[in-house]
């Protein structure tokens, strides 16, 4: 059963008319490196991002199944791509981020894990500058969209994720979904307010307040590309929403790391874990690779 805390939020995101409207972050580039700090301490993988950090690494895996080279847009500290790349050993992933600063935090963090999979390049990811069309097995990107100003840079985003993917290749874009009322956003920013500094719960409003619309991604998805990519959301309330392509099998081994890092996490952040599940499977996303755990 989901977290009672989230009814309220529910039948308040329900009962609203108007959504509100968009906020986009000052700056889009995160490059003070208290910010950087603060931003990377909090969401390391044992925080309070666990949960979400776990379930968005076994789907990943899911839908990368089998490719060989992958490009994660918006890496910033590397935290969700290391444990991706954790788990996938025998794929090449490359990071990408416009921020030197983020990117230097990320390099130090995949070089502590001893891993030897993933590398990083500083761009834009509305122009993937220096990448070749149809140069990659998969595009991913993990809650970060949202730090684009603008509508048109995400359909520019789009469109190059589009441009340097392989005929046939793999897709899993993921962010937030625009909130409908201030005290929502509120509630879901601040929620773990003492567990983490005071400028990640801070960073966390704006990000939810520049959030895109559902309708947004569906019109993108819709736009450029094949039939086969689906907008998944949050059941009813889109507040969370992936842009992907369709599952592949799991290979055991990462099923086994999947399962195992389920059985690690502390109870509070399983029934996280959980909630996402629950919303995301109402939703109608299917092929849960936690299922029976």
């Amino acid at each position: 059963m989901p977290n009672p805390a989230l009814i309220p939020v529910f039948l308040r995101e329900l009962l609203v008319e108007r959504t509100l409207p968009r906020e986009p972050e000052p700056d889009l580039v995160m490059d003070d490196p208290d910010q950087v700090a603060a931003y990377a301490e909090a969401g390391r993988i044992d925080g309070v991002m666990a949960a979400s950090y776990l379930f968005h690494s076994a789907r990943v895996s899911q839908v990368i199944s089998g490719c060989e080279a992958v490009l994660d847009l918006g890496c910033g500290p590397a935290t969700q791509l290391a444990q991706i790349a954790e788990f996938n050993p025998g794929i090449r992933f490359t990071g990408l981020d416009l921020s030197p600063t983020m990117l230097s935090d990320a390099e130090k963090h995949v070089r502590a894990l001893g891993l030897s999979n993933v590398d990083f390049r500083q761009g834009d990811v509305s122009l993937l500058d220096g990448i070749a069309t149809a140069s990659y097995d998969a595009v991913i990107s993990t809650m970060a969209l949202h730090h684009l100003p603008t509508f048109d840079l995400l359909d520019r985003t789009f469109a190059q994720a589009r441009r340097v993917l392989k005929p046939g290749g793999a897709l899993y874009l993921t962010d937030f979904g625009r909130l409908k009322s201030l005290k929502s956003v509120i509630f879901f920013a601040y929620m773990n307010a003492r567990y983490q500094p005071h400028l990640f719960s801070l960073d966390y409003e704006r990000s939810l307040r520049a959030a895109f619309l559902k309708e947004q991604f569906d019109a993108l998805a819709a736009k450029h590309f094949e039939r086969e990519v689906r907008v998944e959301a949050t059941f009813k309330v889109p507040f969370l929403v992936i842009v992907k392509t369709p599952d592949r099998v799991l290979p055991e081994a990462v099923r086994q790391q999947v399962v195992q890092r389920y059985r690690a996490l502390k109870p509070r952040y399983r029934r996280d874990l959980n909630d996402i599940r629950t919303f995301f499977a109402l939703g109608g996303l299917k092929n849960d690779p936690f299922k029976g755990l």
